[in-house]
């Protein structure tokens, strides 16, 4: 066995193997120091000038846009129902008959009242004459002196309480022909027609049932009908994306029950107040109701899932970059982090003073610092160069930038890890591809 003589101690022999795990350790202690340098992998592309549509994309249901609820104005039992959930029918068509026997008996009731008022205002004329004539006679025997002043006055005052009793008489009559108007009207409520042409989307009731009425109540909810030729999307759109959204705007519309099939719309309202959901939670949110008219014609039904894509802005021939391309990083100086997380709260926590954020009502807002540049890295001399960007609109792929970048130049693309967090501006940088049925290759960077 050969062995290698220590030059500190004469005599001492040390194994080969064992002085080549030394020379192994001392070479990875080395080796850190040296990754620190190494170039980074990435991908890279030229910036084009592309047209871009920035869509906002929403999720609601499909309703018709003529929908009635039938509900009864007057109580009672249904006695005829010839109609069935999914029948179509026309404008006029019967849709329902409420039993009639209680409102006929108070319609002949009302007429009764009415002939009793009409005898009462005879008997009040026939007084008012009477009285008019006793008032002629005893004013001829007062001008003679023939009568004293309060007999007089006993007639003059009795003609005055038979003018009031014809003109009462008269409002009696009137109180009665306005019961018998109302009385016939509830009696033609008893009989309800379609007041629209199309289906009948719901039924909730049967003949038999009781339903009551809406006068003085909510009433019974019996069916709903809907034109289901004309129909229309309702989706909910966030605070943020609603402000782009117009009357007018086209929308590609994908209903999850035609999964091979796109359909197009039109926007025709948008909501000026919103609903919140999931109030007092940690998933509370806002949204604005958007309605879109779909402009083809398919057997759609109430209640169908949709998804939108509202196209909101659009640019042509302008200068883009992909989405991943856009990354932020703090200004040169400036040791802030990005992000900070929320000061702990109650007994024993940080003073305001002490953490970077500041206690304001319930809650916490950080304190103002220097804010991350957006910017992208590109490829010069096998080298990144960071460049500050501004942004305009986004598709699904690209962003639009307004300043920063000129036609031509290669722009980093990948990956994730490098863009996001690795590349700093100078970085040794490498592209490669990774193409099927060829093996890995990279470039190497410069010196």
């Amino acid at each position: 066995m050969r062995v290698h003589t220590s030059p500190h101690r004469p005599g001492f022999f040390l194994p080969r193997s064992l002085a080549l795990l030394v020379l192994a350790t001392a070479i990875t202690a080395v080796t850190p120091g040296c990754k620190k340098n190494q170039a980074v992998q990435v991908q890279a592309e030229k910036i084009q000038r592309r047209n871009l549509t920035e869509l906002v994309m929403a999720t609601g249901k499909v309703q018709p846009v003529t929908q009635v609820k039938i509900s009864p104005e007057v109580a009672g039992e249904i006695i005829e129902l010839p109609i069935k959930e999914g029948q179509k029918v026309n404008k006029g068509d019967l849709l329902l008959q409420i039993r009639r026997d209680l409102y006929e008996a108070g319609l002949r009731s009302a007429e009764a009242s009415y002939k009793s008022a009409q005898a009462a205002l005879l008997t009040a004329q026939a007084n008012e004459r009477k009285a008019y004539a006793e008032y002629q006679r005893n004013t001829e025997l007062f001008q003679r002196k023939l009568i004293s002043d309060s007999v007089y006055d006993d007639f003059k005052t009795g003609l005055e309480v038979a003018k009031a009793n014809v003109s009462s008489a008269t409002q009696q009559i009137e109180i009665a022909r306005a019961s018998i108007k109302r009385a016939q009207e509830d009696l033609l409520k008893t009989t309800i027609n379609a007041p629209i042409s199309g289906t009948i989307a719901k039924l909730n009731s049967e003949v038999g049932e009781r339903v009551s009425g809406t006068g003085m109540m909510a009433g019974t909810d019996i069916l709903t009908l809907a034109d289901l030729s004309v129909m229309e999307a309702r989706v909910e759109v966030g605070e943020v994306d609603v402000v782009l959204i117009q009357p007018g705007q086209k929308v590609r519309l994908e209903v999850d029950s035609f999964r091979d099939r796109k359909f197009t719309g039109i926007v025709t309202q948008v909501a000026r107040s919103a609903k919140s959901l999931g109030a007092g939670t940690q998933a509370e949110s806002t949204k604005f109701e958007v309605r879109i008219r779909i402009q083809d014609q398919e057997s759609f039904l109430p209640g169908m899932s949709v998804t939108a894509e509202i196209e909101t802005r659009y640019r042509t021939n302008v200068l883009a970059v992909p989405i991943q391309s856009v990354t932020t990083r703090m200004p040169k100086g400036s040791n802030a982090p990005v992000a900070a997380a929320p000061a702990p709260a109650g007994p024993g926590a940080p003073k305001a003073d002490d953490t970077p954020f500041e206690l304001v009502g319930n809650a916490r807002k950080a304190k103002e610092g220097p804010k991350p540049l957006e910017v992208v890295f590109l490829m010069e001399s096998e080298k990144a160069r960071m460049a500050p960007v501004k942004r305009g609109i986004s598709d699904d792929t690209y962003y639009e930038i307004t300043e920063g970048l000129t036609e031509g130049q290669e722009v980093i693309t990948g990956g994730f890890r490098a863009i996001s967090k690795e590349l700093e501006d100078g970085k040794a940088v490498t592209t490669s591809t990774n193409k099927p049925g060829f093996s890995f290759s990279a470039k190497a960077s410069a010196p």
